[in-house]
């Protein structure tokens, strides 16, 4: 597990202006000035934070410059009025990134609800990424039968309510259930805890399928070989997405990839992006 608090004091903490508050990002420096890399941008799961990344931020910073942005209503970014679900974050992503980025000056690499957001941001924005890294995403019609997940009730202990944190951990996020420990549980207790987008429904649906043939910039995918939300319709990736530049999966490896093989998670993304591992 990470070192959530030495990866806060590494950050720098920017703020965006939105109705209600403020979009949050967290900004780490690419540790190899002699990178010229473009900076990536990560976007996180639904009920999740920037500290999703946590597990390969580290890694990731060798090589390039860091923006991780809380999603509105989720981690430390406001949740504005006219927002509901991912059809509706396009426009306040590219507010969010315009005030930072040139155009054709970024990447984007998106992590489940994260990454249906940034497909339907690249949809209507088209030139504005120099690529898209879709991680584990949703809204392909790929889904299958909704999981065990447990939810809580108001007369719960602390210890109870751990319990369904790691039962819904290991049920939908991790193929190793073996990974899951105290301070993960901690994690995923507090972003779900800050989660106020509670109207989410269009991941399960194939919304991303038809605008995709608007996206005008690289596009690559990786998946957890072993995610339970997909395993058994990954083999149609190609079939509904067939202009993925590349498609990687993860032996052993369930919906949080780069938590569950943070090694092999980068290296992944590397290749993706043409970096040399060398």
């Amino acid at each position: 597990m990470p070192d959530l608090q030495r990866l806060r004091q590494q950050a720098q903490r920017h703020e965006h202006p939105i109705p209600g508050g403020a979009l949050v990002w967290h900004q780490w420096s690419c540790l190899d000035p002699a990178a010229h890399r473009p900076p990536l941008v990560l976007l996180h799961g639904g009920s999740g934070s920037w500290t999703h990344w946590a597990y390969c931020i580290d890694a990731l910073r060798q090589t390039h410059e860091l923006w991780a942005l809380d999603l509105p209503g989720m981690g430390d970014s406001s949740l504005p009025p006219d927002v509901w679900d991912a059809d509706d974050l396009p426009v306040r992503l590219q507010e969010a990134f315009a005030a930072r980025f040139a155009p054709g000056t970024f990447v984007v690499v998106g992590f489940s609800f994260g990454g249906l957001a940034a497909g339907l941001w690249a949809a209507q924005y088209p030139h504005m990424a120099q690529a898209l890294v879709l991680v584990g995403v949703p809204g392909l019609g790929l889904m299958g039968e909704r999981l065990p997940m447990r939810g809580f009730t108001a007369n719960m202990t602390p210890a109870q309510e751990r319990d369904v944190h790691a039962h819904n951990l290991g049920v939908m996020m991790l193929h190793d259930t073996g990974r899951i420990d105290a301070r993960m549980i901690d994690l995923q207790a507090e972003n779900v805890a800050r989660d106020r987008m509670r109207r989410r429904r269009i991941a399960r649906s194939d919304v991303l399928v038809p605008v995709s043939a608007q996206w005008q910039v690289p596009v690559h995918a990786i998946w957890g070989a072993r995610d339970s939300l997909y395993e058994a319709q990954l083999h149609r990736v190609p079939e509904v997405l067939p202009q993925l530049r590349s498609n990687q999966y993860i032996a052993e490896a369930g919906h949080w990839v780069m938590a569950e093989r943070p090694d092999e998670f980068v290296g992944a993304l590397m290749r993706a992006l043409g970096v040399s591992s060398s």
